[in-house]
């Protein structure tokens, strides 16, 4: 396999860093601190075409492929996880559902507006008795006459308080378990649907985490999106492509905790030299690089196999997984390398740390990426 960028990646990849580094870098312990959604930046994305990269052009998006996209989420990522984590989930969660599995009119409807980033959208499978256990879920939709009444709670949706258009996944044969739950096409305004809390969270602070609450909400039959009763299995491979997402973003934050670790050990001056000169500081800076090189590559790899057409549910499982563990590490191997200044809000490895912990747990916790590896290489009839 061939990882090298072509032209056109390549040039879309020195756009997006350039506008990281310009609009992005600067402003986000701002927003961090003060736990604020960026619209201003968000809005910045949009205007690169950042909230429709993967949707075709048909439908008013970018048309990118899955290494431009892996190329696009780690350079946010290196700037700031909460930006990254909005778009990301923007584009391969309820966007990407929509892609997939909506119907024509479905798509021309909600596909350009969200493309052109006129409105958020988010995926709303969490719920508070079911995280890992999907299957587990309370929310129903039960069918009357013409329409869709769902009523349930949602929790730890991303971008959940301020979307304008809703993936939900929801029970519409409670005997069937997984194989009895379908997905919905809501919009905000909708008689019965509000936003519960906010959530105050450890890290990702500006990106918007919140509750939903279906209180009896009608919906027209039309906003079923998929099969009745396929919305689970459809979501397993919308996730799978989502996974793609938070392992870019993961080793952009690894990449992070490095520069910014090279950057200090050069400056820092202790025993009369900088701390770059000493073999514990480079073991570790070594050991860095070559776990993010690593990442990258099963990334990479993932995303091709996506371009592909080809199965890629275990190699993004790996990649999810791989990425976010070396997203925690480097960042716990920053803060060191900083010392007590690490510790502190003066510089940015604290937040990185943070923002890491969360790629393994949003998507798939590592226990079930490993779960997802091991069904793909032995048999599901084995584990």
């Amino acid at each position: 396999m061939d990882f090298t960028l072509n032209d056109t990646q390549r040039a879309i990849q020195g756009v997006v860093r350039d506008f990281a580094r310009r609009e992005i870098i600067p402003k986000a312990a701002g927003y961090d601190q003060r736990e604020e959604f960026p619209w201003e930046i968000i809005q910045g994305a949009a205007s690169l075409g950042l909230l429709g990269i993967l949707v075709p052009d048909g439908y008013g998006g970018a048309g990118m492929d899955y290494v431009s996209y892996v190329a696009i989420l780690e350079e946010l990522g290196r700037a700031d996880a909460s930006v990254a984590l909005t778009v990301e989930a923007h584009n391969s969660l309820a966007v990407n559902h929509i892609l997939l599995f909506g119907t024509e009119e479905q798509r021309r409807r909600y596909l350009p507006a969200l493309a052109r980033g006129e409105m958020l959208s988010a995926w709303a499978l969490t719920e508070p008795g079911s995280g890992s256990d999907a299957a587990a879920m309370r929310t129903t939709a039960v069918r009357q006459d013409d329409a869709y009444v769902l009523s349930g709670t949602k929790n730890f949706i991303t971008s959940g308080s301020i979307a304008g258009v809703y993936v939900v996944l929801a029970l519409s044969d409670p005997t069937r378990g997984s194989h009895g739950i379908s997905a919905f096409i809501l919009e905000k305004g909708a008689p019965g649907f509000s936003v519960g809390r906010r959530e105050k969270k450890l890290g990702v602070r500006a990106s918007d985490t919140a509750q939903l609450i279906l209180d009896h909400v009608r919906l027209p039959a039309e906003n079923l999106l998929g099969e009745m009763h396929h919305g689970f299995l459809d979501a397993l491979q919308v996730l799978d492509g989502g996974r793609i997402g938070i392992a870019a973003l993961a080793v952009g934050l690894a990449r992070a905790a490095l520069e910014e670790s090279i950057a200090y050990s050069k400056q820092r001056v202790q025993f009369g030299q900088p701390i770059s000169a000493f073999q514990a500081i480079q073991f570790k800076l070594a050991d860095m690089a070559t776990a993010i090189d690593a990442a990258r590559l099963l990334t990479y790899r993932a995303a091709l196999l996506a371009d592909q057409g080809k199965p890629f549910t275990k190699e993004a499982s790996m990649a999810k997984v791989y990425s976010a563990e070396a997203a925690v590490a480097a960042a716990i191997q920053a803060i060191q390398i900083h010392g007590g200044y690490g510790y502190t809000v003066e510089y940015p490895v604290e937040r990185y740390l943070r923002d890491a912990k969360l790629c393994e747990i949003g998507e798939g916790t590592s226990e079930i990426q490993r779960l997802i590896i091991a069904r793909e290489i032995v048999g599901r009839e084995y584990v």
